[in-house]
């Protein structure tokens, strides 16, 4: 009975330390193993530094385990206070894609690396965005984002964070600016309006100078022209129509009596 005891006790001890030594990764996931303190070479790792993925082994009490994940991270941003570069206070928030692609030095050369690329963003936001003029942030932004992207990444890599991409996700004007932009916007529209107005009676203006031109050649048509202009008139309901008729339209009849007039009597 007491060798029964004996055996059941240790073989649940051994269950227990098994269990304890015994972990599985996923396929994301890599773990970084402190044994006493000190980093351990890890199993079946490209850079001998982390473990996985997969099943590993720790030694239980001596070894400590990290898990770190190799997926993509999308961190938010809180809004910054900026003031760009013509004088211009607003406020901008922003989104990082980052990944770890170094698990040993995300653990060993930063102390909370989401923390730090988080304080490392806000700095790099007020600090590119003051150098520009507003124009260009609402303009430029995508080569702002790539500007932001790259500062980041450089500051990020002795922790072995890849920073992917950086976007400028809202920019909150202040109303007075607001409405100074939509003035600005509303009087460009007007000149647009203008120019082409414009261009359009310059090119209507040439075309009746070729029209004109044309008909100056041919009396015939210009008198059609007349008569057609006065069908078109007639068809609306007018009991009064005033219209000017050329003098060139009744000059054959003109002509006509005053030759008779210059006939003799006799002849």
């Amino acid at each position: 009975m007491d060798n029964t005891i004996i055996i059941t006790v240790i073989t649940v001890l051994v269950i227990m330390i098994l269990s304890s030594a015994v972990r599985v990764l996923r396929e994301y996931q890599r773990a970084v193993v402190f044994r006493l303190g000190r980093l351990a070479h890890g199993f079946g790792s490209r850079d001998g530094l982390s473990s996985g993925p997969g099943l590993i082994f720790i030694i239980p009490i001596i070894d400590r385990m990290v898990r770190v994940s190799l997926r993509t991270v999308v961190l938010d941003v809180q809004p910054q206070d900026i003031i760009t570069r013509d004088n211009v206070s607003l406020k901008v928030n922003a989104v990082i894609f980052f990944r770890v692609i170094d698990a040993a030095k995300a653990i060993l050369a930063v102390q909370d690396y989401q923390f730090a690329i988080t304080q490392v963003a806000q700095t790099t936001l007020r600090s590119i965005l003051g150098q520009v003029e507003l124009d260009d942030l609402l303009a430029e932004r995508e080569t702002i984002n790539q500007k932001l992207q790259t500062v980041i990444d450089d500051q990020t890599d002795p922790w072995g964070i890849k920073v992917s991409n950086v976007e400028i996700k809202h920019v909150d004007l202040p109303l007075e600016m607001q409405r100074a932009i939509a003035k600005q916007a509303e009087a460009e529209r007007e000149r647009r309006a203008k120019v082409i107005h414009s261009e359009g009676e310059f090119q209507a203006a040439d075309r009746l100078a070729e029209a004109a031109q044309k008909l100056s050649k041919d009396k015939a048509a210009i008198q059609l022209r007349f008569l057609q202009t006065l069908t078109e008139v007639a068809t609306e309901k007018n009991s009064t129509l005033v219209f000017p008729v050329p003098i060139d339209l009744f000059q054959p009849f003109l002509d006509r009596t005053a030759a008779k007039d210059e006939t003799p009597e006799g002849e």
